[in-house]
Formats: structure tokens, C-alpha cells, sequence
């Protein structure tokens, strides 16, 4: 018979992370590039050429710092926990919208003021969704042809998230919401054609949205 060799995790995936690395890299230089030149505006005068750069340094190395940590966290705590992350992330995304709550900025009601940062609740529903559909394809992988049993409940949970995040309005984080879940659902292996629909609703739907909104429909023109 042929012998079974043992099953070894893989640390992670290094190439991946090194690409991680470089965008981070790349965005630390656009954004010392966009700012080196607002204290010559007198608005931004007390600011010094380097403060954004720095700023967004020191959260680059705290994020870097909690993405270590995190690694440490079986993968089996996380799906454990999925679920409750996706309320958690639920509950924040209706109140930010609660007046008193919810920081409004040039009409927007994107984030909740903590003192010396503002918590966007849109990115914790990121890596919530994330890790819920994971969960969840995991869970339904014996139905997963089945569109109905499979993908309809996910469905709803995204549309949820969707009507919350577009009352805010972020719709620029709903598109990303919604293509990690595709992600998912590809990498989970769904019906190709089911998911060759999908792709097709999720389009039309977002075109729909853009062509009844003025200021979307100029800011994707422009």
C-alpha cells in the first residue's frame, strides 16, 4: 500500500506576506507624498512635513504588533467565535448610525470617536464577514450545490450589512465586503454557474447604485 506521510501546518504563506509588506511600504511613501506639503498651507502650519507619515507609521507598527498576536489565536478559536464577531460587528454598525454615537464628517456617519483615534465599525465588519463566511462555507460544505441551502442565508446576512453600511453611506466598503465573500464562496468551491450568476447580480446591483445616486454616478464619471 502507499505509506501516508504525516500531515505538517505550514507556518504561513510567506510570499503573501512579503506582498503585504511591499503595498505597505508603497502606501506609507503616497502618503508621505500627499502630505509633505500641507504645512505651507496655513491651515496645517503647527504640523510638521513629516506628522502624517509618522501617524500613519506608528499604526502601521501597533497594526503589524496585533497581527502578530492574532496569529497566535488557533484557527479553530476563530471559528468558534465567528458568529459572535459578526454581532459584535452587526451591533457597532447600527450604532454608529445613533445620533451622539456615530461621528458625522461632510454627511457621513462612519465612525465612532474614542478618544485619540475614531473606530470605523466598517472595518471590524471586514474581517468579520471574513471570518463568518469562512465559518459558514465550512458549516454548509455537504449543500453546497444546492443555492438555496447554501448560499441564500449568506445572502441575507450581506444584505443586512450591505443596507447598514449604505445608510452610512460607505458604499466603497460594502464592495469590498461583498467581493471577500465571493472570495469565499469561490474558494469554497460553489456551482460554477451558480457563481457565475452571483457575480452577475452583484454587478447589475451595483450599477443600479451608482446610476441612481447623482454624486456616485459623478464620482465614478469623474
Amino acid at each position: 500500500g502507499t505509506r501516508q506521510r504525516p500531515v505538517r501546518e505550514l507556518g504561513f504563506d510567506q510570499p503573501l506576506a512579503w506582498l503585504v509588506v511591499a503595498l505597505m511600504a508603497w502606501g506609507l511613501v503616497m502618503v508621505y507624498s500627499a502630505s509633505v506639503a500641507l504645512p505651507d498651507n496655513p491651515r496645517f502650519a503647527n504640523y510638521a512635513h513629516t506628522h502624517f507619515a509618522l501617524r500613519h507609521g506608528l499604526f502601521m507598527v501597533i497594526g503589524l504588533i496585533s497581527a502578530l498576536l492574532m496569529f497566535q489565536v488557533p484557527m479553530q478559536t476563530w471559528e468558534r467565535y465567528a458568529p459572535w464577531l459578526f454581532a459584535v460587528a452587526l451591533v457597532l454598525l447600527v450604532a454608529v448610525l445613533i445620533p451622539f454615537v456615530g461621528k458625522g464628517v461632510n454627511g457621513a456617519r462612519r465612525w465612532i470617536p474614542l478618544g485619540l483615534i475614531n473606530f470605523q465599525p466598517s472595518e471590524l465588519a471586514k474581517l468579520a464577514v471574513l471570518l463568518y463566511a469562512a465559518d459558514y462555507m465550512v458549516r454548509k460544505m455537504e449543500v453546497k450545490e444546492r443555492f438555496f441551502r447554501a448560499v441564500a442565508p449568506m445572502a441575507v446576512a450581506l444584505g443586512v450589512v450591505g443596507m447598514l453600511l449604505l445608510a452610512e453611506p460607505d458604499m466603497g466598503a460594502f464592495m469590498v465586503i461583498v467581493v471577500i465573500a465571493m472570495g469565499i464562496l469561490f474558494l469554497g468551491g460553489v456551482n460554477a454557474r451558480m457563481f457565475l450568476l452571483i457575480v452577475l447580480v452583484v454587478i447589475a446591483a451595483f450599477g443600479l447604485m451608482v446610476m441612481m445616486s447623482e454624486w456616485r454616478r459623478e464620482r465614478i464619471f469623474a
